[in-house]
Parts: C-alpha cells; structure tokens; sequence
C-alpha cells in the first residue's frame, strides 16, 4: 500500500457564499483541500491513469461556485468533502474555506475533516 498526500492550495473562486444582505452577491472565497490517497503501489510508469488526477476536484468546486451558493461555510466544506470521497481511494480529506474580505482586518474561514468509514 502507497499512501500520497493529495493538495489543491489556495483555489479562489467567486461564490454566494454567506447570510448577511451583503453576501447575496458572489464574494471571493479561498479554499484548500488535502486528500489522503491509497494506492495498491507506488506509481511505477509516470503515468496519470496510476493516480488521483485532482482535475476533478478542481471542477467540481467550480461547478459548485457557479450554482446559487451556501449560507454556510460549514455546508459548502462538507460539500466538498463529500465530492471528494467519491474517489475511492481517498481515505481522509480536509477541506478549509477562507472568505478574505468580510472584515476589513480578518478573513474567516471553516475546517472540516472527513474519512471513509469503514465497515
């Protein structure tokens, strides 16, 4: 068994993405996400079909940015957590999410980790 640490770093996408009148519009939201993938074996050949390709990652949260939005940071992480565990063989993932312009002194943001549950 092989296992890789998976990052996609500092995605920012214009998303509706809040509960304040303010945040009806779409807002600059920055997220990171970490998948730990399993594979049979180390990739031997170079080749992407022996990997995860985080293509799909990226997409999807596009996708989901260009759809009506979440009120919450929480439900957009677990979101795409859960895109994420359609993989597989990612057996953990975090998900952190940053809105940086809501206070003109912080940006806030939302962590979550989700794994395979195992049977």
């Amino acid at each position: 068994m092989a296992e890789y640490t998976i990052i996609l770093d500092g995605l920012e996408v214009a998303m509706r993405l809040g509960i304040h009148p303010h945040e009806a519009v779409p807002q600059r939201v920055r997220l990171t996400v970490w998948m730990t993938v399993d594979y049979a074996a180390p990739p031997s050949g170079d080749r992407i079909g022996e990997v995860l390709d985080y293509d799909f990652i990226r997409t999807g949260i596009q996708a989901l940015a260009e759809g009506p939005g979440f009120d919450l940071q929480e439900t957009l992480v677990d979101t795409v957590a859960s895109l994420c565990l359609r993989d597989v063989r990612v057996r953990e993932v975090r998900v952190r999410s940053m809105k940086p312009d809501v206070y003109p002194d912080a940006a806030v943001g939302c962590e979550v980790v989700r794994g395979r549950t195992i049977a």
